[in-house]
């Protein structure tokens, strides 16, 4: 009886120090500042700058990005075969391949601060 007249103090004392503590990164956690996204809708959403073919390299390049990471290959968007030969029209490559560049950067630069 004694121990626990004790113990619910202490316990509750301890998650008076903890849970303001946890609430505020929580809450630094999900700002935009916090996470780079500013209005953007997330850090794996394009520009809304991007034209369509920008768009579709851009979410490519993220899911190339995905896969040479979880694969523990060296990132590079040269050895992504959808970036060499898109599957777009000759006059939109330079298009894809931008926004292609931009998603795969972005995705392996979030990929490894969360990560590591």
């Amino acid at each position: 009886m004694k121990m626990r007249l004790f113990i619910l103090p202490m316990l509750a004392l301890s998650l008076a120090f903890v849970a303001p503590t946890s609430a505020k990164a929580l809450e630094a956690a999900g700002s935009p500042a916090a996470s780079g996204t500013q209005d953007r809708g997330g850090w794996d959403q394009p520009p809304q700058e991007f034209r369509d073919a920008q768009r579709q390299g851009f979410h490519d390049g993220i899911e190339g990005a995905r896969k040479d990471f979880d694969n523990h290959r060296p990132p590079s968007v040269e050895n992504r075969e959808e970036y060499r030969h898109p599957h777009v029209s000759r006059d939109l490559r330079d298009d894809y391949r931008e926004g292609f560049r931009a998603g795969y950067e972005r995705a392996m630069s979030h990929m490894n601060s969360v990560h590591y």
